[in-house]
């Protein structure tokens, strides 16, 4: 078992390298994506999302995304503001309301994944080629701990 005392250093030292990555990548800044877009990461990712799954209800975005209802409401309304969702009632449940990329939001998301693809390309030939294994092993590793309830879960309304 490890002392309390190295077991509050290295959750020190996590903090601070977690800190530095989402500096260094450009993740506290809100207005724009780490790839340098304009636009906000949540809505990058919402539209990540209703790319790969046409048809999602604004619940069930709020699932994928991890956050709360009424945050995906305001997100939804900030992107068909813009003119990239659109909401229509769906075909087997009229109460139901389904969201879609419009074809400005189609051309939105190339974009951005052509922005995510340049900048992850970029990062990855910044890696030497001996590293590049352990980085995404590592990646792998953090990201199981975070799901697996390590650490605190997200707070959303589900």
């Amino acid at each position: 078992m490890m002392d309390p005392m190295t077991a509050r250093d290295g959750a020190l030292e996590l903090q601070e390298r977690m800190v530095e990555l989402v500096r260094a990548f450009g993740l506290h800044q809100p207005d724009r994506t780490p790839c340098g877009q304009p636009v906000a990461v949540a809505e990058a990712h919402a539209l990540m999302e209703l790319e790969r799954r046409e048809g999602l209800s604004q619940n069930e975005l709020a699932e994928w995304l991890r956050l709360e209802k009424s945050t995906v409401s305001r997100l939804v309304s900030g992107l068909a503001a813009r003119g990239w969702v659109e909401r229509g009632r769906d075909p087997g449940d009229g109460r139901m309301l389904r969201l879609g990329l419009t074809q400005a939001g189609r051309e939105a998301t190339g974009q951005l994944a052509e922005a995510r693809r340049a900048k992850f390309a970029r990062l990855l030939d910044a890696i030497p080629s001996e590293e590049k294994d352990r980085v995404l092993a590592a990646l792998d590793t953090l990201v199981e701990a975070l799901r697996s309830g390590y650490a605190d879960p997200p707070e959303h309304g589900r």
